[in-house]
């Protein structure tokens, strides 16, 4: 058996780095842990942490290809994030503009959901737990 701990971090390629970086901190409210630019690969890299661990590396290339989100497609589905009251997390996201799908029930947990797209069409999910 692998041993395995626990998922260090999520990449993620924007193609808008400021857009991007704006909805991850001030959208999300997640915490900036560093910020380093590349130089010798226009390239932008953030660290990113959810209460205090880090979870995403958002990264900037120069004209990334598009990844087919819609309709769904072979690969890494999305990203979820826990919420303890859904119906707070869609009123916090309508306060910046962003719209989410009808929220809907998990039928095998009963646990309520919706998603909505990052500035790159990346689904992201809030699960109610």
């Amino acid at each position: 058996m692998l041993p395995l701990l626990h998922v260090h971090h999520i990449a993620i390629i924007c193609q808008d780095y400021a857009v991007s970086k704006r909805f991850y901190t001030d959208v999300l409210g997640l915490d900036i842990i560093r910020e380093v630019y590349r130089a010798e690969r226009a390239s932008w890299k953030l660290d990113l942490a959810l209460q205090g661990h880090y979870i995403i590396e958002l990264f900037s290339f120069p004209a990334p290809p598009p990844r087919a989100s819609r309709p769904e497609a072979a690969g890494l589905r999305h990203l979820a994030f826990a919420v303890t009251d859904l119906d707070v997390t869609v009123r916090e996201l309508t306060t910046h503009g962003v719209i989410s799908e009808p929220i809907r029930v998990d039928e095998l947990t009963g646990r309520r959901f919706t998603f909505i797209a990052d500035p790159d069409g990346l689904p992201l999910e809030f699960y109610e737990v």
